[in-house]
């Protein structure tokens, strides 16, 4: 299965008549594994900040979450696993796996559970592959 494919058919997926707004697998370096045509274009230092809370859990949420010029309010994650945010009627989940970052961005009608449950299935599902 290509990367694009997780996209398509898996992250961008129809749940309950709504679906995520966009979605990435970034490399653990930044690189761009695949993304929705609509991903947010992000600066290098907003991934470093992400990789940074993930080593350092905390560090976000003083400034807040940035991706693509985005601020997110940090709110509950897993410590080392996922970083969760909100903005508005919308938000962000990010989950960490050994190699990967998979990114998931959301607006109502779609809840912050249904975005969760979606990116944190195929995270740990990578994490099952050795991913």
């Amino acid at each position: 299965m290509s990367w694009q494919s997780y996209i398509d058919d898996h992250l961008m997926a129809d749940i309950d008549g709504c679906h995520l707004t966009a979605a990435a697998i970034l490399g653990v370096d930044g690189s761009v594994w695949a993304q929705s045509s609509n991903f947010p274009q992000f600066k290098v230092e907003e991934i470093s900040a992400i990789k940074t809370d993930f080593e350092t859990p905390g560090t976000l949420a003083p400034a807040g979450l940035h991706l693509g010029g985005t601020k997110y309010m940090v709110i509950q994650g897993e410590a080392g696993a996922v970083i969760r945010g909100k903005k508005g009627a919308g938000g962000i989940t990010i989950k960490k796996t050994g190699q990967a970052l998979i990114i998931g961005i959301y607006d109502e009608p779609m809840t912050p559970g249904q975005c969760n449950m979606v990116v944190e299935k195929i995270g740990d599902y990578l994490i099952d592959q050795g991913l």
